[in-house]
């Protein structure tokens, strides 16, 4: 009978790459996730890995086992689901994760209608790069989550994880001075071609968006500025040390200096969550929370 644990750590190795990740995600030692896959294989009866050296690479019997692990793995999170409906309403501890502006715009006033409707759940939220989100679903560390996708910058689909679409906001380019209101998008972007610019940190969806939103208008941007936080981002543009791309969430208020010109793109946020939980109570009710929550200047955004 194969371990449904060591299907996991099989799973895992195979989006992962090495041991030595798979050990740090899932808080084992490498030498303890090497014995349970090599305990696996001896389960299995074939080959799943092949070594070279240092290197661990899953054979053809590996990963079709994954494809059978990812199915055994939303069944079993299925299961849980639908025995936590048994229960009367939804209980216990609740892990959300959210990317900083979604926490202070959606997730604070859903918490609110959370503890009204269900006292006896336990929200805990974590601010966490949506880079992450899939990982820490999957590990376990997260129950439901806040994902956000830009155009030029779309999400790639994660194995063992379903999303639904929450809302769509407008971006805008901040600067000191407003281009031409006849002004095209590219163009927009183009007069800003000589600009010093402001991004997010590189590796992160927002500095993608931006790199790419520019190259689309021709040019390369010339970044000074790496910064995550908004309202800094803001406050450089107003002391006049480049311009920036900046979601509609990210400018709650902006200092009197800074200009805004709306441009056609957008940022879309999107509930995730592990395959198989769809119907588990808590994450019902917090994404009914969430549905509710979404400002009235966003778009609302439902399945297809």
């Amino acid at each position: 009978m194969l371990d449904v644990r060591r299907l996991r750590l099989l799973r895992e190795l195979s989006l992962r790459g090495t041991i030595a990740a798979v050990a740090e995600a899932l808080a084992f030692t490498p030498s303890a996730v090497s014995q349970q896959l090599a305990t696996l294989e001896r389960e299995a009866g074939v080959p799943l890995l092949e070594r070279t050296g240092r290197r661990v690479t899953l054979t053809p019997a590996g990963h079709t086992l994954v494809g059978h692990a990812e199915a055994v793995l939303a069944r079993l999170e299925q299961a849980a689901a639908e025995l936590a409906d048994t229960r009367r309403g939804p209980a216990g501890p609740l892990r959300i994760g959210a990317f900083p502006t979604a926490t202070r715009a959606m997730i604070l006033p859903a918490l609110t209608s959370l503890v009204d409707r269900h006292p006896g759940l336990e929200p805990m939220v974590v601010e966490i790069d949506p880079a992450r989100v899939a990982d820490a679903l999957r590990a376990g560390d997260l129950d439901v989550a806040l994902v956000h996708e830009y155009d030029f910058v779309p999400t790639v689909a994660e194995p063992g994880i379903a999303t639904s679409p929450l809302c769509a906001e407008p971006m805008y380019l901040a600067g000191r001075t407003r281009p031409p209101e006849s002004a095209r998008t590219d163009s927009v972007l183009a007069g800003c071609r000589n600009s010093p610019w402001i991004t997010a940190t590189p590796g992160t969806l927002c500095h993608a968006m931006t790199i790419r939103a520019c190259q689309a208008a021709g040019f390369t941007p010339r970044v000074r500025h790496q910064v995550d936080d908004f309202a800094t981002v803001l406050s450089l543009v107003a002391a006049a040390q480049g311009v920036a791309v900046v979601p509609h969430l990210g400018i709650p208020t902006h200092p009197p200096a800074v200009s805004l010109t709306r441009l056609p793109l957008r940022r879309r946020t999107t509930i995730a969550h592990r395959e198989g939980a769809t119907h588990h109570p808590a994450v019902r009710a917090v994404t009914r929370a969430l549905r509710s929550s979404v400002p009235t200047e966003l778009t609302p955004l439902t399945d297809p």
